[in-house]
Formats: C-alpha cells, structure tokens, sequence
C-alpha cells in the first residue's frame, strides 16, 4: 500500500546566474526520490535522451537558458511529468527530464510522462525501500554509460 504523501508547492527562482546544479537540489529537496536533469536537446516521446547530450550541473542559466530576468516556476504535487518539462521549454527553451529513484538506479520517467510529480516520488519511495546503498544513495546516472 503507498502512502499518499503531502508536498509542498514550489517556487524556482530562475535567475541568470544560478546553476544548473542550484535547481535541481531545489528540487530534489521537495521531491527527495526524483530529480531533474537538463539536456541540450529534447527527448522524443516515450524514449529517453542520450547521456552525452546531458548538461553539466555547473553551467549558469545565463548561458543555457532565454531567461531575462528573474523568473519563477510554480511547482506542484498535481503536476505531471509533462506539464513540468513543457514549463521549462515553453518559458525558456531548457529540455528538462524528470528521473525516479528505484533502488540503486536513477530512471528515466519517459513511460510514465504522465503520472504526476507527487505520484512519481511515492513511486521512487517504495521502489527504494531496502535498496539503497551503505550510503543511502542511489547509483547517480552521471556515473553510468
């Protein structure tokens, strides 16, 4: 049985010099087993984006991003994997890609698209319960091929 678990919203301040890196702890610090990556191009429905088109978490919104001022993303609970990633690329052209914890693995949410963010991290809860590392942690994508 899940538990259905309460998150808050989110606000995401993009400014030009944040990283990359800043939003996704953002993040990943209301939604602990999902996470986002950025890409240089955007991933086909249904399928996944190579690793090599992956942006470093260093790189500064400034230098990736249309955004010309400070701008904000709501984000919530309700909202499907989607709806976040064509915020992203309708307000400032980002390719974004929702990943779920499961176990020892980061995936790819490309199948399920369109299951919501809150759903999407209950789902990585129990996928990862007694599956973790001795650190806690799961296995990062960065580190696989």
């Amino acid at each position: 049985m899940i538990m259905t678990l309460q998150f808050p919203t989110m606000k995401i301040q993009l400014e030009d010099q944040k990283s990359l890196g800043e939003i996704q702890q953002e993040f990943s610090g209301v939604f602990p087993f999902l996470k986002i990556e950025f890409f240089t191009r955007p991933h086909n429905i249904g399928k996944g984006t190579e690793k090599k088109f992956m942006r470093s978490p260093q790189e500064k919104l400034k230098d990736v991003a249309s955004v010309k001022s400070t701008q904000t993303v709501d984000v919530i609970a309700d909202m499907t994997v989607a709806q976040l990633e064509n915020e992203f690329k309708s307000l400032f052209g980002l390719h974004v890609q929702v990943f779920r914890r499961s176990g020892k693995l980061w995936l790819e949410t490309t199948a399920t698209d369109s299951w919501t963010l809150g759903y999407q991290n209950e789902q990585g809860i129990e996928l990862s319960s007694g599956h973790l590392n001795s650190d806690n942690e799961p296995i990062d994508y960065h580190e696989q091929e």
